[in-house]
């Protein structure tokens, strides 16, 4: 491949070499330097990729490009040299070139937002695979191809790893795709060149500030608002607060979803249905004679399902597998039910810190169980703050509160457990101590009560947990199967 295919779409200045130096592959990462290669000039916040330009010469990279204009010293002189002013753009644009825009071959979804991104995407896969339509997901949790699922580091990669998925996704006979886009990936131009065939705004809540992230709450929701100038529609949630403002400036067309009066598609007589051993959620959507049934609990999940039946209606989704995809959904980790009886219910899910963990509670509470359970532990190396908030929650809102192990780190979890204990001591709310996370669980089985609504929060879609600086494997739907089956739950939980 010759460098001036990969870099026709750039505004660049070539300042040494020939654009018909030919590339053998496109780098950015100094410790993947090979032969032949392309090296894209990265400024981070930690590492500036420009002062690794003589060694990348010396492990043979053929072309360079720079942000700006560098020096041509003797060893550098056989070295192709362009200059493009944003090197975070030019990588985004040379990767799409590199790959041979795979975004083109896809229907392309992206959804941003502080809440709902991760349960949202799950949904609208889930509804297009049930459709017959293949597609891959980049997210929180994983990322689907087609033909392999790879676990997430980030919520949106860079941009030469979309790219790379993407082209993956193509070529395992995908048609569509749905991703999480992040403030931090707009901001960093990860998706620079894709032109979104539908864009999502969820919602938005004060997030992702501070160092190394976002400087105010405005630039957080500036950034988010970039997807609407590079998608064709823009599907936003109505009842937020600064939908206007996060579409400010857009370019592309513009729907709304809801549950108050004028959005474009609204969620009505919505019910919370508690049965035996189930719980469910069921709504009409207004003017569509749709009528939804999920099996997630809660009005996020409302809003959630609702923004995927206005997504999904742009790919021509047959009404009844809608309907049936939108029932048996499960999103990793996030109000997830793993059936263990029919006198009560549990549920997995990600809540780790204190806004988070009221959330669900309060949400689970609607649906009038006998008691509400929650299991939790907070994480070592962490804000103590975080632990005394989330132990008031739980002492204020759960029936019963079971303490245990997160992930410690470096700490001592019975060290944990005592700043918790002294929180949610203070609610006067029944709690128990019980560090080992397999066997609190165990306990919560065991003390299960007919109508108890049970959540294991903090670990969610995690298969892992950290102490001492080592990820040891553990998964809590592995925890709650050997549980079942060390105390042969058939006979002794119905």
């Amino acid at each position: 491949m010759k460098l001036k295919d990969l870099i026709s779409e750039l505004d660049y200045k070539l300042y040494n070499g020939s654009e018909d130096t030919e590339i053998t592959q496109l780098v950015c990462d100094s410790r993947k330097i090979v032969k032949g290669c392309l090296f894209v000039c990265i400024r981070g916040t930690v590492f500036d990729a420009h002062s690794f330009i003589d060694a990348a010469i010396e492990q043979g990279a053929a072309a360079i490009i720079t942000e700006e204009e560098v020096e041509i010293t003797q060893n550098r002189k056989n070295t192709t040299f362009i200059a493009a002013e944003d090197c975070r753009n030019t990588l985004a644009l040379v990767s799409a070139a590199y790959f041979g825009h795979p975004a083109k071959e896809l229907f392309t979804i992206g959804i941003t937002g502080t809440k709902g991104k991760t349960t949202t995407a799950f949904m609208v896969r889930e509804i297009l695979e049930h459709c017959g339509l293949k597609t891959g997901l980049i997210g929180t949790i994983e990322i689907i191809t087609g033909a392999r699922s790879i676990e997430s580091s980030n919520t949106t990669p860079e941009s030469y790893d979309v790219q790379k998925y993407f082209r993956e996704m193509v070529d395992n006979g995908c048609k569509c795709v749905v991703m999480e886009v992040s403030s931090q990936a707009l901001m960093m131009k990860r998706c620079a060149g894709i032109t979104f065939d539908i864009g999502v705004f969820t919602n938005l809540e004060p997030d992702h500030i501070g160092p190394n992230e976002h400087a105010s709450f405005e630039e957080y929701m500036h950034c988010k608002g970039m997807l609407f100038k590079q998608c064709r529609i823009g599907i936003g949630n109505f009842d937020d607060e600064h939908i206007k403002d996060v579409f400010e400036g857009h370019t592309c067309s513009m729907e709304t979803y809801g549950l108050i009066e004028g959005a474009g598609l609204r969620a009505v007589n919505i019910q919370y249905v508690h049965e035996p051993g189930h719980i469910s959620t069921e709504y009409d959507v207004e003017g569509s004679g749709l009528h939804v049934k999920l099996g997630l609990p809660g009005k996020f999940n409302v809003y959630n399902s609702l923004c995927a039946v206005a997504v999904t209606r742009h790919l021509g989704v047959d009404a009844d597998k809608l309907k049936e995809a939108l029932s048996v959904v499960k999103v990793r980790g996030r109000v997830e039910p793993v059936k263990v009886s029919d006198k009560f219910i549990l549920m997995i899910d990600y809540a780790h810190n204190a806004m988070s963990l009221k959330s669900i509670l309060e949400t689970l509470r609607e649906y009038n169980p006998k008691r509400l359970v929650c299991l939790f532990g907070c994480g070592g190396n962490r804000s103590k703050l975080r632990r005394y908030e989330m132990g008031e929650v739980a002492g204020k809102l759960a029936d019963l509160t079971i303490i245990t192990s997160d992930n410690p780190r470096d700490e001592d979890p019975l060290d944990i457990i005592a700043d918790i204990h002294s929180s949610i001591v203070k609610t006067g709310g029944e709690f128990v101590e019980i560090a080992n996370r397999k066997d609190a669980i165990r306990y919560a089985i065991e003390h299960g009560k007919e109508g108890d609504i049970i959540v294991l929060a903090g670990k969610g879609h995690e298969t892992y947990q950290e102490i001492k600086g080592v990820k040891y494997p553990m998964d809590e739907r592995a925890l709650i199967k050997e549980v079942l089956e060390e105390i042969k739950c058939g006979s002794q939980i119905s």
